[in-house]
């Protein structure tokens, strides 16, 4: 869309606001399309303002050249009335767990993204057997599908996990979703790219303590307070299985911490992350270009 809004905005003399929500030399780890790359910044020299969704990105931006002072960051949000922990039906959490055989003494892992390099999937399931030393009778369940589907069960097969290992690759509703948030004990996103990242928001609202990515361009690490009275998780490397299990066996380690964690996750999504406050934001930016 980048050039049909640089051409409409010359052609009629208005101003234009850019949004970006990630680039192709991210989304690729470096690679990509050259013309790719060449369009978006394009975008950014012509613009007014650009919107961006983390000060990762935002940083991530500078970094390669665009102009810092043009950047605006707004954050994305999730609606906290859907994703309400008190508005589920704890029989239909339990018959969740039931489905996977985990017990009322078991320990849910979730993973909800697709199955792709720059969500760090491959390492979170090659932490499972570091946690699995220690918390022998935790299972992680991975909604979602993608290109490393089957290298990931073959991974699963290869570390002889594969108890502990459930996919999910066909379509879940988002009802359905979240019952899995519900069902979990904590959710794991170890992104190694992620200029946002809405589904730790999701598992936040649902007031469940998150381990996440916090390396690198990821946006998790401003959603994610990992320290202090306001903790509502863990910061771990994504690119690091060790890492991880060390994330996911701080959180088992204390279940009354991590509920207080996850408690505290809602509230911070009540505060900063709803799309009221992404639409306020968005506004404040908008009138900074029609006042000129």
């Amino acid at each position: 869309c980048a050039p049909s809004g640089i051409m409409l905005s010359q052609l009629r003399r208005a101003p234009g606001v850019y949004h970006v929500h990630s680039t192709e030399w991210g989304r690729t780890l470096g690679g990509g399309s050259r013309t790719i790359t060449e369009v978006e910044g394009l975008g950014a020299v012509y613009a007014d303002k650009v919107i961006t969704v983390s000060q990762a990105m935002r940083e991530d931006l500078i970094v390669h050249g665009w102009q810092g002072e043009k950047i605006h960051v707004v954050w994305n949000g999730v609606d906290p009335d859907v994703y309400d922990p008190s508005k589920v039906d704890p029989e239909s959490v339990e018959r969740i767990r039931q489905r996977y055989g985990i017990g009322p003494d078991d320990k849910m892992m979730l993973f909800v993204g697709r199955l792709v390099a720059v969500k760090g999937v491959r390492e979170l399931v090659e932490s499972l057997p570091h946690i699995l030393s220690e918390f022998p009778r935790t299972k992680l369940v991975i909604l979602g599908k993608g290109d490393m589907e089957r290298e990931l069960q073959s991974l699963v097969h290869h570390l002889n996990i594969a108890r502990n290992v459930v996919f999910r690759t066909e379509f879940v509703s988002e009802q359905e979703r979240i019952l899995h948030y519900a069902a979990a004990d904590l959710c794991v996103f170890p992104s190694i790219y992620e200029p946002f990242g809405i589904v730790s928001l999701e598992a936040m609202s649902m007031a469940k303590p998150v381990v996440v990515g916090a390396r690198g361009v990821v946006g998790f690490r401003e959603q994610v307070i990992p320290s202090g009275e306001a903790q509502c998780g863990i910061h771990v490397d994504g690119s690091n299985p060790i890492d991880i299990a060390w994330g996911v066996k701080e959180v088992l380690r204390d279940p009354d911490r991590a509920a207080r964690w996850g408690q505290n996750g809602r509230r911070r999504v009540l505060s900063e992350f709803t799309w009221k406050r992404a639409a306020e934001r968005t506004i404040e930016v908008y009138s900074m270009v029609a006042k000129r």
